[in-house]
């Protein structure tokens, strides 16, 4: 039985340094040709947040993280099969949707939207979580 792939290894004390955490996480894994990516917000990997205050720009970062991510699991955009996305205000949908469409234009994945009172920091608007299935050995 093949071991799980982790990758981009984190601890969360490094992530957070303004929180008092020490947990072990990475950004995406790969469990056979099932992809799991880790929740991606409005920051870049070196943890530029970009876009302060405009959602559809954090989107379009979370949206470049997947694509990124789900490459480096040895996947693709196509290969989505679930996205939950949670947004701070309502009024962040349109945006944030419209984002999505545009890297998600025929891919057709099932989707559930939930509004959140915050996200781990405070200039996060939005958050994407993505679960993939690839049917690339």
């Amino acid at each position: 039985m093949a071991e799980h792939i982790r990758l981009r290894k984190f601890n969360t004390k490094d992530t957070y340094p303004d929180q008092n955490l020490d947990n072990d996480f990475c950004q995406v894994v790969r469990a056979g040709n099932m992809i799991f990516v880790r929740g991606q917000v409005g920051s870049d990997f070196e943890g530029n947040v970009v876009g302060i205050g405009d959602p559809a720009a954090q989107t379009d970062q979370a949206m470049s993280n997947v694509d990124q991510l789900l490459r480096e699991a040895g996947s693709k955009l196509g290969d989505i099969c679930k996205i939950t996305v949670f947004i701070t205000d309502r009024a962040y949908r349109e945006p944030v949707y419209r984002q999505i469409g545009k890297w998600l234009k025929g891919v057709y994945p099932v989707s559930t939207g939930l509004i959140v009172q915050g996200l781990a920091k405070p200039e996060w608007l939005m958050e994407i979580e993505v679960i993939a299935v690839t049917t690339d050995d």
